[in-house]
């Protein structure tokens, strides 16, 4: 009786990942054979992003809208401007106003002036993030919000202040009173603050497949880009604010750069038990696979300035691998991924 013929004992690639995830990401980036290239699982290089694709104003119940995508995470981002009565605001802060004429009241010289204080004591920006959503199997609807979803939220406010994107001039709402009968001379009254817009920047995550904090900061960048806030003005008569619904009256944010956010982790092979590699990774953007891998990440934040890379933030958080030459490595790394952001960013501003 003729026997079968026996068949190789192997595993599909699934099955490898799921049982020894180490030595599976090791042997897609160290392979055996010389000839074979250095490739993460994934089918990307250590030092490769994914291409973001963006689409701008999805939503029309909002001010500004975006959804992004990198590979197999999803994003949406709306922005929502609600208006706060100065008269409400308790405290408030001194704001040296800009002294024109006529009604142009905007003042859009004021790269140099610090306003940071202003918009974060009376907390005129409010990213939140929600990851309930189904996104991934970590992250079910109906859950309370994780503990990585408020770090992300608070991680988000942190880069909209240090980077000082918003103006705080475009948030303010100014009224001239008008020059009354008792003044003797011909100057107008000063201008004041009668109202300020906040922005509730609202990000659901579609899909989550590693990197949710590059991500949701492009769906803000690439959101505030295209918000419109409404013309509002003070009726002194009716002693309200008021709105116009008209598109076309509408302001859109004059916004400090364009910084782009580029995350890394670190792939160390050598801290699982059993395996002898010494060498490291540096992988770029990495996928969720990967980041439960590694324990070490950096975030690097760079804009061009006239023409210069500068960097904006460096976030670091894990092991000690990463050093001064590391560094160095990911920022010109970082702001190659600028450049790939902006040519989308600016393709979906035409």
């Amino acid at each position: 009786m003729a026997s079968a013929a026996s068949q190789p004992l192997s595993f599909p690639p699934e099955i490898f990942a799921a049982l020894t995830p180490t030595p599976f990401l090791l042997a897609h980036l160290n392979p055996s054979n010389p000839k074979t290239p250095s490739l993460r699982a994934n089918g990307r290089k250590a030092s490769q992003f994914r291409t973001p694709t963006i689409n701008t104003n999805s939503l029309t119940h909002c001010s500004g809208s975006a959804v992004v995508r990198l590979g197999d995470t999803a994003v949406v981002c709306g922005v929502r401007g609600e208006i706060l009565l100065a008269k409400d605001i308790p405290n408030a802060p001194h704001v040296e106003l800009p002294d024109e004429e006529g009604d142009a009241i905007s003042n859009n010289n004021d790269d140099d002036d610090d306003d940071v204080t202003e918009i974060t004591s009376l907390n005129l920006l409010v990213p939140n993030i929600e990851l309930a959503t189904g996104c991934s199997p970590a992250h079910l609807p109906g859950n309370p919000p994780s503990t990585l979803a408020q770090s992300l939220s608070q991680r988000l406010l942190s880069l909209l202040n240090t980077t000082r994107l918003i103006r705080a001039s475009d948030l303010r709402i100014m009224y001239r009173p008008p020059t009354t009968s008792d003044d003797d001379d011909d100057t107008p009254p000063p201008l004041q603050v009668v109202a300020y817009w906040t922005l509730y920047i609202d990000i659901l995550m579609i899909s989550l497949d590693g990197n949710p904090f590059d991500s949701a900061w492009g769906a803000i960048l690439s959101a505030l880009q295209n918000t419109i806030l409404p013309k509002a003005w003070w009726d002194p008569d009716l002693e309200i604010l008021l709105c116009s619904d008209r598109v076309s009256e509408g302001k859109k944010l004059k916004l400090r750069g364009s910084p782009v956010a580029s995350t890394f982790v670190v792939f160390e092979p050598g801290r699982e038990k059993g395996v002898q590699e010494q060498r490291t990774w540096i992988l770029a953007d990495p996928d969720s696979f990967e980041e439960g891998l590694c324990r070490e990440s950096v975030t690097v934040v760079v804009d061009y300035v006239e023409g210069v890379g500068r960097v904006r933030r460096i976030e670091k958080g894990g092991g000690v691998v990463v050093g001064r030459d590391e560094l160095g490595y990911m920022t010109k790394l970082a702001l190659g991924r600028w450049s790939q952001w902006d040519v989308v960013l600016q393709e979906e501003m035409e």
